[in-house]
């Protein structure tokens, strides 16, 4: 649960939901994933690939409804609907299909969420508002950066990647993101008070704390045939990239724990826990890898240690809200930063000039 606060609330700024979103989504998706899943050591939560995936359906939907709270109603249905296929691929048994995606596919997918995520970072680490219009707007206003550097952010954002690298050859025990978001936000609150970007700014300077509302308008735009074939396409693709990436992690927890995962039965307690996600506006997510590799190696063996983590993050959601709103958002585009560069898969791109030509 401590290493999953940090990403989750990255991975939710890196949307116009904003971090309480990633919140939001860790803990649903991480106490139904872990109560009906097939996989006992699986941490669910936002994953990488989700959310920029999650991230495009988002800014879709805002260009077609006119603004971000116009848009949630048909967000929060993507993401319902995404829930509800997962659950027909695990009653239909189509999880043991997964295993004959070949690995370059993945290669390249993964490597190049990488990049999409470094991309993003780019003008957040340099405390400025990084520009709409995806990854290649971003290339595009390259040439206006010079003139919108706050250093302060940029002193935070080397900090925090300075401090996700390093401090884990000093603090073994704790993680590096967790460090990075503490230590950095703290560093923030006392010297550079009111100068930088805090994730409160994006939420009308104030962040939700309490039992989230829960979000009923989703099915509004369910009974509108015209939004039917982008409801379908988004969330087709947000239930098979899932199904990928959860179903990829087991496979790595079966190799820790030297058990057998249930493909069908983790891709139920996906759906389910999307499905919950989508009710309380929280992002979709997956099986993460580093999550349940932690888990598996802190010595957690039953479903109870994701629930366990899950209600952890709920208990900092009721009582640390108005804090989670004082992190600056170079922090977490530092964090970010950082998790683009680890998810490149260097071996596959190494490997080009040697692999097979198809």
């Amino acid at each position: 649960g401590i290493v999953a606060l940090p990403l989750a609330l990255a991975f939710g700024a890196q949307t116009e939901l904003g971090a309480i979103a990633g919140l939001y989504g860790a803990i649903a998706l991480g106490f139904f994933a872990a109560l009906f899943g097939g996989t006992p050591v699986q941490i669910s939560g936002p994953t990488a690939p989700m959310t920029v995936v999650s991230a495009v359906i988002i800014a879709e939907s805002v260009q077609k409804a006119g603004s971000v709270q116009e848009a949630i109603p048909l967000v929060l249905a993507v993401f319902f609907v995404s829930g509800v296929l997962q659950i027909l691929m695990g009653v239909f048994r189509i999880g043991k299909y997964i295993r004959y995606i070949p690995y370059p596919v993945v290669s390249g997918f993964m490597s190049g969420i990488g990049v999409i995520i470094i991309i993003g970072q780019i003008f957040p680490l340099f405390g400025a508002m990084t520009p709409t219009g995806g990854s290649l707007a971003v290339l595009k206003s390259l040439d206006d950066l010079p003139g919108a550097i706050d250093w302060d952010a940029v002193i935070l954002s080397i900090v925090a990647i300075l401090l996700v690298y390093f401090s884990p050859r000093l603090i073994k025990v704790i993680p590096g993101t967790l460090i990075a978001l503490l230590g950095v936000s703290i560093l923030s609150y006392l010297v550079f008070r009111g100068d930088v970007s805090l994730i409160s700014d994006s939420s009308g300077g104030k962040m939700p704390s309490g039992i989230p509302a829960l979000h009923l308008d989703m099915f509004a735009p369910l009974l509108v045939p015209a939004n039917w074939k982008l409801i379908l396409e988004y969330a087709a693709t947000l239930a098979a990239l899932g199904a990928i990436d959860t179903l990829l992690t087991s496979v790595v927890a079966d190799n820790i724990t030297k058990t057998k995962h249930n493909s069908n039965q983790e891709l139920i307690g996906q759906g389910i826990g999307n499905i919950a996600g989508a009710f309380i506006a929280g992002l979709p997510g997956a099986g993460a890898t580093m999550r349940t590799v932690i888990n598996a190696n802190s010595g957690g063996k039953t479903k109870l240690s994701g629930v366990i983590a899950a209600l952890l993050l709920l208990a900092i959601l009721l009582g640390l809200g108005p804090l989670v709103g004082q992190v600056p958002n170079a922090v977490l585009a530092g964090i970010l930063l950082t998790v683009g560069i680890s998810i490149i898969d260097y071996k596959g791109i190494r490997n080009m000039r040697v692999i097979p030509r198809a």
